[in-house]
């Protein structure tokens, strides 16, 4: 009998070990999600480029996606990138899919031409002049972990920034890079009203 109670504090004590040693692994080698920030951004603050219908009106920026997983690979699938300018939308850019190493950082930089209407443009480049411009950008994508040859589930992202935009048309302030942050979530209530 009392060798029967042994054994199962034995195998309880066993069991309660192997589950912290789990623990302990997987917290370790928990993948982090990767960083993304806009730098560079630029977009004209000329009227001539917001009037006259032979000039192109871009953005130009570089977007840095930052993987700081020392253990773990990461795979994206197309990332898609929306500008807005108050309720109207800028420019909706998709960036195709590719693999991240492990501890990198890739830099995309990007030049297109923007979509909305000349009201549109003039009234951001007015907005540009007296310093008081903005943009969101809402990025989004599906990225999954390889850690030790194990590919993860999909995991998706949706992030979020806000670019506020000096009178030379580049991002204001002391930091020149806008860090991308996960979106607020809305109520189904909030929605309605």
């Amino acid at each position: 009998m009392c060798v029967a109670k042994t054994f199962i504090i034995w195998l309880l004590q066993f069991i309660f070990l192997l589950g912290l040693f789990a623990l302990f692994l997987w917290l370790a080698i928990r993948p982090k999600h990767p960083t993304f920030t806009i730098d560079e951004f630029s977009v004209p603050n000329n009227q001539n480029s917001s009037t006259d219908a032979d000039q192109d009106f871009t953005l130009t920026y570089t977007l840095e996606i930052s993987n700081s997983n020392k253990d773990s690979v990461i795979y994206y699938d197309d990332i898609f990138l929306i500008f807005n300018f108050g309720q109207d939308t800028l420019k909706r850019t998709k960036i195709p899919s590719f693999k991240q190493d492990k501890d990198k950082t890739r830099s995309i930089q990007v030049m297109e031409r923007v979509d909305s209407s000349q009201k549109v443009q003039k009234t951001l480049v007015k907005e540009i002049w007296s310093g008081q411009a903005e943009l969101k950008v809402d990025l989004s994508t599906k990225i999954r972990y390889k850690t030790w040859g194990f590919k993860s589930k999909h995991h998706g992202m949706e992030l979020h920034a806000s670019i506020h935009i000096d009178k030379v048309g580049k991002i204001s302030g002391k930091k020149k890079k806008v860090k991308f942050s996960k979106k607020k979530m809305v109520s189904r209530a909030a929605r309605f009203h």
